[in-house]
């Protein structure tokens, strides 16, 4: 009967290879004696999009306060996948969730209270959740210069397509001039949006209406967009009112 004897096990990488690697790690400052690295969770891409499109001040916002919060719950459960109802399964899987219709929110309050901080950081929450959210934001005096008739630009088909995305962020209404102009973007854009069910975040400085108890030369949005909008703003928008101290000047 023949015997056989198992060879010694070899080292799976050569002393000569082992010292080449030790090299170059040494080369970059990298001990691989030094404690593993620690385990972090996978980036999501969605939000890491997001994050670039965000203003610096506002890529760390989330969404805190207690309404907000609500309204992010209704838009995340309320996203379906894009082909759930597809008469052909076979063709793949649903895919990620996408944002199709939902209520929107009014924010207003005064200047630093953190409207606009708690819209950012709803949209943030929205991706983080695992929604495919296709967003746009604006403050109302950017979206007036954007309207403005220049050569090489179909300023039509430009508010057709903000009307049309899935989450606006509409900033600052009531900041700008009033003019007929003015009201005739904010209706268009606030009607149709509103008439199909497309979630709408819109910030202000200015209380919806006058209140007994307010200046009688204190603005309010009213005054500034018209009896029209404010009654489209009242019947697709949920009122939040944010009170408290101005944030930026506590930080100055």
């Amino acid at each position: 009967m023949t015997r056989y004897r198992l060879a010694e096990p070899q080292p799976a990488v050569s002393d000569r290879l082992q010292a080449r690697l030790a090299a170059r790690l040494a080369e970059r400052g990298i001990d691989p004696a030094g404690p593993a690295v620690a385990d972090t969770p996978e980036p999501i891409p969605a939000l890491e999009a997001a994050q670039r499109r965000i203003p610096y001040d506002y890529r760390d916002a989330f969404a805190d306060h207690p309404a907000v919060m609500a309204w992010v719950r209704t838009i995340a459960e309320s996203a379906t996948a894009p082909n759930a109802g597809d008469h052909n399964p076979q063709w793949g899987s649903g895919g990620r969730r996408v944002i199709a219709r939902g209520p929107s929110l009014l924010m207003w309050g005064n200047t630093g209270v953190g409207k606009t901080r708690q819209a950012y950081g709803a949209i943030r929450s929205l991706t983080a959740a695992g929604c495919a959210v296709r967003w746009h934001a604006v403050k109302a005096v950017d979206l007036f210069g954007q309207m403005r008739q220049r050569t090489g630009v179909d300023v039509e088909w430009l508010l057709r397509d903000i009307c049309r995305v899935p989450l606006l962020l509409l900033d600052d209404l009531g900041a700008g001039k009033s003019t007929e102009w003015n009201e005739e973007i904010t209706f268009r854009l606030l009607a149709w949006r509103g008439e199909n069910h497309l979630p709408t975040l819109v910030t202000t400085n200015l209380a919806p209406v006058r209140t007994d108890d307010m200046d009688k030369y204190q603005p309010v949005l009213r005054d500034k967009v018209g009896d029209r909008i404010l009654s489209r703003l009242s019947g697709m928008c949920t009122g939040v009112e944010f009170d408290g101290p101005d944030h930026r000047f506590l930080r100055a």
